[in-house]
């Protein structure tokens, strides 16, 4: 039965988290190779992603690629216009122009959102926009450009998406089957690059900074978002033939203290636990 929890599955067991109190969920955990989801809670939820879509315009770039329409090797500018602050590494660098290759690095490994933005120039939102709609069901999207700060004007977030439509296009990066074989293979290639582990991933006890390959048996690629009362980690855990995909979303009306964004990661690394220990077992 979709969503029921298989008892064989090791312990620990998966967090219990509720519609109570401050905290919104949209939590899947899917088996990619059965594409069997073991474990959910109110996986249809649209809620505010953060920068997890970003994931979708590394997807973009990668099928129009290979798709011989796009050279990474294509030297952009970052756009003055589009500057912005918070995560990422552009800002701190004098270079003024990369490749599409070195803007994908930066997006993947650090979330770099004025790479983020020089990224959507050249692709178009629109073009990303397009292909979040053809790969995922539930209305998971980017909506805008990364802004320091959003206006009447612009979209209230950066993004909206749902745990099940997350946990499907991971588990078909996972087995190449999102647009092709070699789309799928580079996006992977880029996600393994992710710097943040403080979320599900943290569990797993890896290097934050070098993971790319399997450490203590086990394999990630993800992608993580955050705001002002906003955590979200997707990804992909593996070890031997066993794989799993999660999405994990949380949203609250942040109040400026500690004890819900606590509550929060504690659960978050909690599913980590639970997702280290199938995987493993």
């Amino acid at each position: 039965m979709r969503g029921a929890y298989d008892q064989r599955v090791p312990d620990p067991l998966p967090p219990a988290v509720t519609d109570e109190g401050p905290v919104r969920w949209s939590i899947s955990v899917r088996d990619t190779i059965s594409g069997e989801v073991i474990h959910e809670h109110a996986p249809d939820r649209l809620l505010s992603t953060a920068s997890v879509a970003k994931v979708l315009a590394l997807v973009d770039l990668a099928a129009r690629s290979v798709a011989g329409e796009i050279d990474l090797r294509e030297v952009i500018e970052r756009p003055a216009g589009r500057a912005v602050a918070d995560s990422g590494l552009w800002q701190h660098l004098t270079v003024e122009s990369l490749t599409l290759s070195d803007v994908a690095v930066l997006v993947a490994a650090t979330s770099d959102n004025w790479a983020t933005n020089a990224l959507i120039d050249r692709l178009t939102i629109e073009a990303v926009q397009g292909r979040a709609a053809r790969l995922v069901p539930g209305g998971s999207t980017l909506h805008d450009y990364v802004r320091d700060e959003r206006t009447g004007d612009d979209p209230t977030t950066l993004s909206h998406g749902c745990a099940d439509d997350w946990t499907l296009l991971l588990t078909d990066l996972a087995r190449g089957s999102c647009v092709d074989e070699a789309t799928a293979q580079q996006v992977r290639t880029w996600l393994s690059l992710n710097t943040d582990l403080s979320m599900v991933a943290s569990a797993l006890h890896l290097d934050p900074l070098a993971h790319t390959g399997a450490d203590l048996g086990v394999r990630l690629w993800n992608k993580t978002g955050t705001d002002v009362g906003v955590r979200a980690d997707v990804g992909v855990v593996s070890s031997g033939s066993r794989s799993l995909s999660y999405a994990c979303v949380a949203n609250w009306a942040d109040d400026g203290t500690r004890a819900t964004r606590r509550q929060v990661l504690d659960t978050m690394r909690a599913l980590g636990e639970f997702v280290r220990a199938h995987v493993s077992g």
